[in-house]
């Protein structure tokens, strides 16, 4: 399961999130910068725990501040907090709880108690639960719709009871869970609505998007819901084969990969 989280994790430091920069509205010139902190964050995944790995996370981290500082231009130049500013601020600001805790993980040190495996799995979440998620968010909801704007309130409002149940308890996560996914399913709804005015290829990226969220996110309540009742739910090690591999490619990549091709990024 290690090779497969840090192989997703990779995918989202070194092609997500810059991909992601070019559909900001507080981009700079180029996302190439990105690359000076991602490619060590990269490398700290690879390479044993200790002093190096340890030392090369912290550059990671860094980088991520920059975003939080990309978010707190964005508000003080436009001075407002509707719901799909909520999703954007958000999407710049859950980078650094993945890289928080990769810097604890690489330190072999349990963070708030938890164990090195659910501090991988953090840095993994908050990558595309995290950032990919409530960036998509951010951009289906231009448009300003009931829909839209519910999806750019629930998914920030589900990631983060997400986050609270983490301290507070199975059955508080399970709460953000089910919020996180009425709000995903509502991205995926607008995304399949968006296909049919897209061309053929973009269509089919938006499609992909939208109908792995179908089953990922069934996954992700079934879950929640199995550590609080007694009711099925796959181990740790398919979840991340499952869940996580195709929330990374199928929803993020190909999500992203869809707004590019609409150049709906910036409005």
């Amino acid at each position: 399961m290690t090779v497969l989280v840090h192989a997703v994790v990779s995918l989202g430091m070194l092609v997500v999130v810059p991909l992601g920069l070019t559909l900001l509205p507080t981009r700079t010139t180029s996302p190439r910068w990105w690359f000076a902190f991602a490619v060590p964050g990269v490398i700290s995944l690879w390479l044993p725990r200790g002093a190096v790995s340890i030392t090369l996370a912290a550059i990671y981290l860094a980088g991520t501040l920059v975003l939080i500082t990309l978010a707190a231009r964005h508000f003080l130049h436009h001075k407002v907090i509707r719901p799909r500013e909520i999703a954007l601020y958000t999407a710049l600001a859950t980078p650094s709880i993945a890289a928080l805790a990769l810097v604890a993980e690489r330190s072999s040190y349990e963070l708030f108690g938890f164990r090195l495996t659910v501090l991988s799995l953090t840095v993994a979440h908050f990558h595309f639960a995290g950032f990919a998620a409530a960036l998509i968010a951010y951009l289906v909801a231009d448009s300003r719709t009931p829909a839209t704007t519910a999806a750019a309130i629930s998914v920030p409002l589900g990631t983060g009871v997400v986050l609270l149940g983490f301290f507070l308890g199975d059955p508080v996560e399970l709460a953000g869970a089910a919020v996180l996914t009425a709000g995903m399913w509502l991205v995926g709804w607008n995304l399949w609505r968006r296909s049919q005015q897209a061309d053929r290829a973009t269509a089919a990226l938006l499609i992909v998007s939208a109908s792995v969220l179908v089953v990922t996110m069934l996954l992700a309540l079934s879950w929640a819901l199995g550590h609080v009742v007694d009711t099925p739910y796959l181990p740790l090690e398919w979840m991340a084969a499952t869940h996580g591999l195709a929330n990374a490619i199928g929803f993020a990549l190909c999500g992203l990969l869809a707004w590019r091709r609409l150049g709906e990024g910036v409005r």
